[in-house]
């Protein structure tokens, strides 16, 4: 959800006209219905749900294919078996598709959740905490809080769900509050217009936003590097704005496959491509072919990306 901060920190609001307050929130959908949002970073899942339900929430762009997550162990856990029994902060593994599609599918382990003892713990830097002090085996999160471990020696990665049944489904969107596009269409187009050009802030200054990303996470930059590392080279061109039917059918089909929500919308009912289409924002594919795989190519390593960074943003070590 890195777009957010850096289109604060790096001015780019401010170049829209965009008078733009941002808060940290995990109740995006019920915000929308409240009427005190006009525009979040969301999961897909809990958006096509809340969409279904009557929220007022679509999605204007893309923000993060895949949805690589990682499955972070203690260092004593050396094989998945030795997870049968430990104390995992995570959801129930039978009704999430981290582990169906993922962790459970990767690493051979069942989707029971009596197979485990499961622990609910509210945040991943939480989750984090817990693992640190002992309480916990186990958790699921997203980065950083798999870098952090890693980066900490507390703990290790022991699976990542990069993929939904070997494709790529959609991880989480930049929404926005029908009202608003209503009410508003220009400022909806705008917003729009900031998501990309934070985005694309990320590629053209990976330190830079390394630099707002552990001011506003709270993480060391060690840690913030590693995590845009993985996101727009180790794991491929992941953070993006591209609105690919493909990607978001699939996810899609994966919710409607393992019974993953209630009731599902139509995409055409939840996905507003036309926002993304007329807000002026480059083209993803071209963009990255052009500005990005000359300087950032995909297979680097991560001390060849970091001395890159450095160099494109003028740092001295």
């Amino acid at each position: 959800m890195i777009g957010g901060p850096v289109g604060e920190a790096a001015g780019i609001y401010e170049e829209l006209g965009l008078n733009v307050k941002l808060t940290g929130n995990g109740q995006v959908p019920e915000a929308m219905a409240a009427g005190k949002m006009d525009a979040g970073y969301i999961g897909t899942r809990g958006l096509y749900g809340a969409n279904a339900l009557g929220s007022p929430i679509v999605v204007g762009a893309n923000n993060h294919i895949g949805g690589s997550m990682y499955l972070v162990v203690a260092n004593d856990i050396e094989k998945p078996e030795d997870l049968l029994g430990k104390k995992i902060a995570m959801p129930d593994p039978s009704t999430s598709e981290a582990w169906q599609c993922g962790y459970g599918k990767i690493l051979n382990l069942t989707d029971d959740p009596d197979a485990y003892e499961l622990v609910n713990i509210g945040s991943d830097a939480d989750k984090f905490t817990a693992l640190k002090m002992g309480q916990i085996d186990a958790y699921t999160c997203c980065d950083p809080w798999g870098s952090m471990a890693e980066h900490e020696g507390v703990g290790k990665i022991m699976a990542t769900y990069m993929e939904m049944d070997d494709r790529m489904g959609v991880c989480c969107a930049f929404s926005l509050n029908t009202n608003l596009i209503k009410d508003h269409p220009d400022l909806a187009k705008k917003l729009v217009l900031a998501h990309t050009k934070s985005v694309e802030y990320v590629y053209k200054h990976p330190y830079k936003s390394a630099e707002i990303f552990s001011e506003y996470f709270g993480v060391p930059l060690e840690v913030s590097i590693m995590t845009i590392y993985k996101k727009i080279v180790a794991e491929g061109r992941t953070l993006t704005w591209k609105l690919d039917h493909d990607n978001f059918e699939h996810a899609y089909s994966i919710y409607e496959k393992y019974d993953l929500l209630e009731k599902l919308p139509e995409y055409e009912d939840v996905v507003y491509e036309q926002i993304l289409a007329e807000c002026g924002a480059k083209d993803f594919d071209t963009f990255i072919k052009e500005e990005v795989d000359p300087i950032l190519p995909v297979g680097m390593t991560y001390e060849e990306f970091k001395q890159k960074a450095m160099e494109i943003d003028g740092i001295d070590e």
